[in-house]
This record gives C-alpha cells, sequence and structure tokens, in this order.
C-alpha cells in the first residue's frame, strides 16, 4: 500500500488526546498544531481511522501543501497533484474553500479556481471533456492560512461525532467526540464506578461504556470513503471484522446516569440500548442534591447546566454546594466537570482543582474542572 498523509481534526484542547489516539493505533505522528493532527499512513488507515478514533471530528486525506501568493499559484500548484488517484471519471466532487490572513481573500474565488484545475487535471489524464459525476462523492477542501494551502479530501462524510446511536436528543447535547475525551482525560477504568449526575441524552455514560469495552465508535455508521474505488471494499471487510473481534463483552462495566428531567433519562436509556451497552448503565431520575455515593473510589464526570442554558443562579449554587460537601466528605472521590460558569471553582474554594484544560462545546468556550480523590490500593497479584 501506498504511503500517504492523513489529517485528524480536532475540537480545539484535544489534540493530545487525538494525538495519542493514533499513535495507539500503530501511526506514526509527523505534526501536532492547533485542532489538527497529521499523521503517516496508507490505505487501510483511513478505514482504521474513521472506525476507530473516538475523539476526532475528521479524517482528511492529506493532498498537498504550498504557498499561494497569487491566483495562478493555486491553480498551477492544485493542478499538479495527482488527483487521478483517488476521482475516478464518474467521480463527483465539490470544493469547499476558507481563507484566513491571506492575499487571497475571496473564497468562492479560490473554490472555482481549485475545481477548474483539478476538472483539467483529470481531463487530461482520462481523455474526457465532460464528465458524467454519476459515482462516488469527494469533498475538497482548501484551507489557506498566511497565504499558505492545504488541500484535502474528506474521508468521513458526516462528523465522526455522529456514531448512529443518538435516536432521541435533549436541549443543548454534548459531542460525542468531546464525550470520549473527557472520559480518556479522567482516571476512571473498569474497577471503579462511574457516575455522570447531568446524564442529558446519556453521552457521557454511552461513550464510557464503548470505550471500556472496546467497542469502535464507527461500527454503527457509513462514511464516505466507503464507496471510494481507490480503497478496496476488504480493507472495509477486514478492519470490520477485528473491531468486531476486539471487542470485550465479558468485562465487568458499572455506570450510574441520572438527571432530574424524566425525558432526559429516558432518552439515555433508548440511546443506550441503541449503542448496545445498556447492561453497563443504571439510569434514575433524581436532581444532583439528592445523589449520594456509598462506594468509595467513584469517579464523577459531568456536564452541569450553566448560565447558557437555564440561568438559574440559584440553583447552581445548590448544586455547586453539593459537589463541595461530597467532595470534602469522600476524600477517595474524584470529579471531573465540564462548564462555562467559571463560578464552579469558586463555590468549591478552598479546594483547588489539580488541573484545569480549556475546551470547547460546540462554539462555547468551556473549562474541564478536574478534582482528584485518593488512589485506590493496588491490586496484590498473586505470585506464581
Amino acid at each position: 500500500m501506498s504511503k500517504i498523509e492523513l489529517i485528524a481534526t480536532a475540537t480545539f484542547g484535544l489534540e493530545a488526546v487525538v494525538k495519542r489516539e493514533i499513535e495507539n493505533l500503530g501511526y506514526r505522528v509527523l505534526r501536532s498544531e492547533d485542532a489538527k493532527i497529521t499523521y503517516l499512513s496508507d490505505e487501510r488507515g483511513i478505514v482504521r481511522s474513521n472506525l476507530r478514533l473516538r475523539c476526532a471530528d475528521r479524517v482528511l486525506l492529506k493532498m498537498g501543501e504550498f504557498d499561494v501568493p497569487t491566483s495562478e499559484d493555486l491553480f498551477q500548484q492544485t493542478k499538479a497533484l495527482p488527483w487521478e488517484e483517488w476521482i475516478p471519471p464518474d467521480g463527483r466532487f465539490t470544493v469547499n474553500c476558507t481563507t484566513v490572513k491571506s492575499a487571497l481573500r475571496s473564497e468562492p474565488a479560490c473554490q472555482k479556481t481549485v475545481k477548474k484545475a483539478i476538472v483539467e487535471r483529470l481531463a487530461q489524464y482520462y481523455a474526457m471533456d465532460t464528465f458524467p459525476e454519476t459515482g462516488a462523492a469527494y469533498t475538497v477542501k482548501v484551507t489557506i492560512l498566511r497565504d499558505r494551502a492545504t488541500l484535502t479530501i474528506d474521508t468521513s462524510g458526516a462528523g465522526l461525532h455522529k456514531r448512529g446511536y443518538r435516536i432521541r436528543t435533549v436541549e443543548a447535547p454534548i459531542k460525542e467526540t468531546l464525550a470520549a475525551a473527557l472520559v480518556q482525560l479522567s482516571f476512571w477504568n473498569s474497577s471503579r464506578l462511574l457516575v455522570d449526575p447531568f446524564c442529558g441524552s446519556g453521552t457521557i455514560a454511552v461513550e464510557a461504556a464503548l470505550y471500556m469495552r472496546n467497542i469502535a465508535p464507527g461500527l454503527g455508521r457509513t462514511f464516505a470513503s466507503q464507496e471510494w474505488e481507490s480503497i478496496p471494499p476488504e480493507l472495509w471487510k477486514e478492519e470490520k471484522k477485528a473491531a468486531y473481534e476486539a471487542i470485550d463483552y465479558e468485562k465487568e462495566v458499572r455506570i450510574a446516569a441520572s438527571d432530574i428531567d424524566r425525558r432526559a433519562v429516558a432518552a439515555a436509556r433508548e440511546n443506550a440500548e441503541e449503542a448496545g451497552v445498556e447492561d453497563c448503565i443504571s439510569f434514575s431520575v433524581k436532581p444532583f442534591e439528592k445523589l449520594r455515593i456509598e462506594e468509595p473510589y467513584a469517579v464523577i464526570i459531568g456536564n452541569p447546566p450553566y448560565g447558557e442554558r437555564i440561568g438559574d443562579k440559584k440553583k447552581l449554587g445548590s448544586i455547586y454546594s453539593h459537589l463541595k460537601n461530597m467532595l470534602e466528605n469522600d476524600k477517595t472521590l474524584s470529579a471531573y466537570m465540564i462548564t462555562a460558569d467559571k463560578r464552579l471553582e469558586e463555590e468549591l474554594l478552598p479546594r483547588r482543582p489539580d488541573r484545569r484544560r480549556k475546551l470547547y462545546n460546540g462554539r462555547i468556550e468551556t473549562c474541564f474542572y478536574q478534582y482528584y480523590g485518593e488512589r485506590p490500593p493496588k491490586r496484590n497479584t498473586p505470585s506464581l
């Protein structure tokens, strides 16, 4: 298989998490920049990355990167790229463009230039004047930043957060990719109870169960590159088979998910059933202030309501007060909270977060506050 470069795009702040995922798949990371990780791969890597990456937004096939001080440079450099290696004579391709702080400011003009260059390249290669455009879809993405263009083809289609299990939703749901990252950023493992007391439609709980059972997040959906002639169907069959064989159905996973909204809990339960992890999660309708955790070394991962959604300061104060009491009364309890409300840190004083990380929930800037409890004792390994 030929070596290619792939780019996994990511939410700002999650680059390190996505980089670790890529390396765990066996690929060498070339560069990690704001919101994107470039790595060396092959055709199989396109399949494996789409099926298995939990925290990336998309997987892009990198076609080229070059300086474009003028429109002619953009045209000639684009035309020089081997588009025929990926786009067949009947391929349907569109071009999307963004340009920032560059001499080429008109995005529609750049899109037109790139489209014309690709058409001329394909026309010369296939010796065709017109193209039927009845085959697979190819979305060419052009990003021009400070006069440097990066051209890619989107291999994913719909964003990778669309796993396929969310059949019911609620207001302001957290993205599946972000929820998966929150789980990976915590110290939770299958020996500890995980609690999501603001479960909403169940995204954090479901993603935690998928992660702990090693269920590939892309098994329940399709991808744009599944229709590409350049990727043999056998690769998809082999990688899906390997992903199914890697699932650990025997692992005991204990997750408690609750919410004050009865409709939200019903939605969460249905989504967990659709994802095939309902046996890992117990659901209940319960306000946070009524939450009691009897088991030591439990882990809370929560997305509590904040001002942008409800604007009820009194209610938030009650939530923070109860969380503070829980942490003071149980030194083994760990809590991870993502919120745009900066008062959470103030309300939990004098306890300061052990770590905080700036993340984006959609377009909302949030902070992921991490409060570490005491570590559980190491298990004694029986001698042979």
